[in-house]
């Protein structure tokens, strides 16, 4: 079989540029790893690829769904398998590439997820119980009932405690939980990383760009074609702030500082998933030359 490529690290770090670069120069083709890139209609909050760019390079695994439409782990993970495993079968390289690491890791460890469809009453009194104690309410629960799965979801994602919970709930035995059965073919995982101060500064940035490509209008377009701000999709980085200034309960400066400090927050979480002492993962700085990940791919 192929190898395959893994391309990780904090948002905004230059990832998708990276996995860009490497699939023109290698033909390759890139399989997302984004939980927000799933979603049609919203490009410019999830920092999608542009159509020009995937014209020239194919992407897997975008605009699956609609905002309103669930989408979890184990679809996620099929699809992302099946666009691997048929970039693999027509000879190029494959290259998988995305900040979260519970699409990530799924895929390059080859978790066996319990095959648990939602539970609307279960959902709903979880939410319940997140609106009127918080969210670490629900994850001193999941804490007691699997700790492991706790221990890689942030205290704070209220739409992934529910699910853990949910899973957890549904009685699926301790013992299938946390299984693995890791792709039969080489893989070597890239991390992106810079230091704190220069990261935020980058961040920064994107929020900027976003503003200025129009995320407020984007935002207005989701709401004009139905979709409320009580959706999982519309809860995310970028739609949740602006949803507030749309909303009128804040002014648009403060909009954008707020995406810019959970944007922090949600980098600094994202290094709980890809840690820089895994030796799993080849580290590199960003500011390093992309001839050292060309090295390192003829070497697999």
């Amino acid at each position: 079989m192929e190898p395959f490529i893994a391309i990780v690290g904090p948002t905004a770090v230059g990832k998708s540029k990276l996995a860009f670069q490497l699939a023109y120069t290698f033909d390759g083709e890139i399989v997302s790893a984004d939980s927000r890139q799933v979603y049609r209609y919203m490009d410019i909050g999830t920092a999608k690829p542009s159509p020009e760019l995937r014209a020239i390079v194919p992407h897997h695994v975008i605009d699956i769904v609609d905002p309103d439409q669930p989408l979890n782990l184990a679809f996620y993970q099929q699809l992302a398998c099946e666009a691997i495993d048929d970039i693999q079968r027509r000879g190029k390289l494959a290259i998988l590439v995305g900040g979260s690491g519970l699409y990530a890791w799924s895929v390059i460890e080859g978790w066996q997820i319990p095959n648990v469809p939602p539970q609307a009453e279960t959902r709903r009194q979880l939410e319940q119980q997140a609106a009127k104690e918080g969210p670490i309410a629900l994850y001193r629960q999941l804490q007691r009932a699997a700790p492991l799965t706790a221990s890689r979801i942030d205290p704070h994602n209220i739409r992934r405690l529910i699910r853990a919970l949910e899973i957890a709930r549904a009685g699926v035995p301790h013992s299938e939980l946390g299984q693995k059965k890791p792709p039969p073919f080489p893989i070597l995982v890239i991390g992106l990383t810079t230091t704190r101060e220069e990261l935020y500064k980058m961040i920064d940035s994107r929020v900027d760009e976003m503003i200025n490509y129009g995320l407020v209008a984007e935002t207005q377009s989701l709401v004009e074609k139905g979709y409320g701000f009580d959706l999982p999709a519309m809860s995310g980085l970028g739609y949740k702030q602006i949803g507030l200034y749309l909303q009128g309960k804040i002014d648009l400066p403060a909009a954008i500082q707020r995406i810019k400090f959970e944007t922090h927050r949600f980098a600094r979480h994202q290094y709980a998933w890809f840690r820089l002492r895994d030796k799993r993962i080849s580290w590199f700085d960003t500011e390093e030359v992309i001839e050292r990940l060309v090295l390192a791919h003829q070497n697999l």
